[in-house]
């Protein structure tokens, strides 16, 4: 397949770029510095904070699906989500690209939005103590990145692409073991890490199962 990768210089994106070469896929990346990129990947540097239309197209034109590995890396960076996305959204619609699979935040799915400001009380997915000690905790230290990336699902929603959003928990370095769940609509009951390897697995996997396409998708051990 020949797929773009957003973000493929992030420690989630590294993985999705390493294995989608290992599997024989013709990548492009977009990234805003290349100088950690192994030689022979054809690049488009652009910043997603504030990303160039034209280098966004010329990036996507031709791909069978987009894959972004979209965050802030630090607290200047909150909004880069929901901007960035929108942006490969207007790309992929310029260049009649339909298929994109993004990496998304567990447990986001009762964050009110301007497109859904009524959302679910609860998560299905969340057990007591996670929702009454642990879910308070990081609403408080990530609440604005959280919020930014609900709003990247509402503009998925509206897009009228094929989407995927993956849901992930917290992320360790640890190897990859090819063995996780997963749950539609909802958190993994229980699941509270993944590793990155495993996780950009999995997005790579969601590209031949047409039943990923439209979910929130959530991913833990």
């Amino acid at each position: 397949m020949r797929l773009t990768i957003v973000a493929a210089t992030g420690r989630t994106g590294r993985h999705v770029l390493d294995q989608a070469r290992a599997a024989g896929h013709d990548v492009t990346v977009v990234v805003r510095d290349p100088g950690t990129l192994p030689t022979g990947v054809p690049v488009v540097t652009t910043d997603m904070a504030a990303p160039d239309p034209a280098a966004l197209q010329s990036a996507v034109v031709g791909a069978d699906a987009v894959l972004s590995g979209l965050g802030p890396r630090t607290g200047t960076e909150y909004g880069i989500a929901s901007r960035g996305t929108r942006a490969l959204i207007d790309a992929m619609r310029a260049t009649a690209v339909r298929r994109i699979v993004v990496v998304s935040v567990a447990g986001i799915s009762t964050i009110p939005t301007p497109h859904r400001p009524h959302p679910p009380r609860r998560d299905p997915g969340v057990g007591f103590f996670v929702r009454t000690v642990i879910s308070p905790i990081a609403r408080e230290r990530l609440g604005r990145h959280y919020a930014d990336v609900a709003l990247m699902e509402d503009h998925l929603r509206a897009s009228g692409l094929d989407w995927t959003a993956v849901q992930l928990p917290v992320l360790t370095d640890k190897p990859p073991t090819g063995r996780y769940r997963v749950a539609y609509e909802q958190s993994v009951r229980g699941g509270y890490r993944i590793a990155r390897a495993d996780a950009a697995e999995f997005m790579l996997r969601t590209l031949h199962d047409p039943r990923t396409v439209g979910h929130s998708i959530a991913i833990a051990y």
